[in-house]
């Protein structure tokens, strides 16, 4: 009676630390995609509002209001979310070298972020005069140029690209494990023919067999 009921309480404290083990990796990296993705996605929201608003004049009007959507002032956003978006669904399917390749792009991709809408905030105008002259014809402004929050947030989004490149590089150790496969391990390396009846059917092919 003590044998069958001690039987259970000898199996189930290995079972408890085998399912920990094996769902901490895979928790891990479902975590990495979900942070990549949802990073991405807040990259092309921030690319689709109004970064900056001016003026421009025609002979017409005095004044013609410019609005510059984050599409026009930094295209590169959109192209990096995008990146972001890819590299997000590729972390399922990686093995150890594209583990890396997936916290380069996410790292690299973080610093484009930022760098973009700080180049816009530094110097607006040149943008603002574009997309005036799209509108009037003419790229002189009429007022000066105000930004919304919006290059303000990417900069911070890409602040966090690189943060979470860190991030990914600390836990992606565990995605993946070195393969046992080998291919054509145990198949000999193939040599001249041993014998003479081999040696002859080489020569009938054409092949040298010294």
């Amino acid at each position: 009676m003590s044998a069958a009921g001690t039987g259970p309480d000898v199996t189930e404290p290995s079972e408890a630390v085998a399912g920990p083990s094996r769902a901490g990796p895979a928790r891990r990296r479902a975590a990495g995609v979900t942070l990549v993705l949802a990073l991405a996605l807040a990259s092309l929201a921030a690319g689709v509002p109004i970064w900056m608003t001016t003026a421009g004049s025609t002979v017409l009007q005095a004044r013609v209001p410019v609005a510059v959507p984050g599409t026009q002032a930094a295209p590169a956003v959109t192209a990096t979310a995008l990146v972001l978006l890819a590299a997000g669904a590729a972390i399922p399917l990686v093995g150890r070298i594209g583990r890396w390749v997936v916290v380069v792009v996410v790292m690299a991709s973080g610093g484009l972020l930022a760098a973009s809408a700080l180049a816009v905030i530094a110097d607006p105008d040149p943008v603002a005069g574009s997309a005036v002259a799209g509108v009037t014809g003419v790229a002189t402004l009429a007022a000066p140029v105000t930004l919304t929050v919006a290059p303000f947030a990417v900069v911070a989004l890409g602040i966090a690209g690189v943060l979470l490149g860190g991030w990914l590089t600390a836990t992606s150790r565990t995605w993946a494990r070195p393969s046992k496969r080998h291919e054509g391990a145990g198949s000999p390396p193939p040599g001249p023919p041993d014998d003479d009846q081999s040696a002859w059917d080489a020569l009938t092919r054409g092949n040298d067999p010294t």
